[in-house]
This record gives structure tokens, C-alpha cells and sequence, in this order.
């Protein structure tokens, strides 16, 4: 069955760096589309990356373009979310997700988009 486990999330200072890991199972890794969303309180969850595993192409969110970047280690069927120079409005659980097919700039970011999803990892930043 599909697994989806994150990992690496914690508390860092303002422009600080942390490295996310999503590591999922159970399904043909290269077909899926894996995403990064995050839920701060009192606010709706909003996507915030992107990776199509079809093609290697990857979207951000306009709030993390430029500071957070996604990559994937196909033999590890592992997607990462590297962030660097991190703001308190960072902090919020960021959440892992699959989608059985290639997503693209119109529907990458939404919710319905996808099938599975992990637990979530709390990300904090503050001084």
C-alpha cells in the first residue's frame, strides 16, 4: 500500500536552514507528481512546491521562490524541500503528498490534486 512518511522539520532561527525529506512507497515513483503543502494557524493549507517526476520540472509558490528549492533521489524514492533563509511566516506543519499522474502551473498547488499524504512535520521559526 502507498506510504508517505516527512521528516526533518524542527525549530530554526530567522535565516536559518532546514531540509525536508518525503520519502513514499508503494506506487510507480517516477509516474506521480510529488507535492509540498504547509498549514500555519489559523490559515488554510496552500501548496508551496512541486516536483513531476515525468520530467523533473518543478513549481513554487511565489513565497518561497528563490529561498526553497525541491529535488528528488529517485533511488531513494525521496523528494526534498530545501529551505534557506527562513521568516517566522515559514513556520507552519509542512505535509507531503502524491498525485498519480503529471501536474502542471494550473493545478499543481490544489489539495484535490492529490491522493495520499503524510503526517506532517512542524516547522518553527523563530528567535
Amino acid at each position: 500500500h502507498v506510504q508517505v512518511v516527512e521528516s526533518g522539520g524542527g525549530l530554526v532561527q530567522p535565516g536559518g536552514s532546514l531540509r525536508l525529506s518525503c520519502v513514499a512507497s508503494g506506487f510507480s515513483f517516477n509516474l506521480y507528481s510529488i507535492g509540498w503543502f504547509r498549514q500555519a494557524p489559523g490559515k488554510e493549507r496552500e501548496g508551496v512546491s512541486c516536483f513531476r517526476n515525468s520530467d523533473g520540472t518543478t513549481y513554487y509558490a511565489d513565497s518561497v521562490k528563490g529561498r526553497f528549492t525541491i529535488s528528488r533521489d529517485r533511488g531513494k524514492n525521496t523528494v526534498y524541500l530545501q529551505m534557506n533563509s527562513l521568516k517566522p511566516e515559514d513556520t507552519a506543519v509542512y505535509y507531503c503528498a502524491t498525485a498519480p499522474r503529471s501536474l502542471y502551473s494550473n493545478n499543481w498547488s490544489e489539495e484535490r490534486a492529490y491522493d495520499y499524504w503524510g503526517q506532517g512535520t512542524q516547522v518553527t521559526v523563530s528567535s
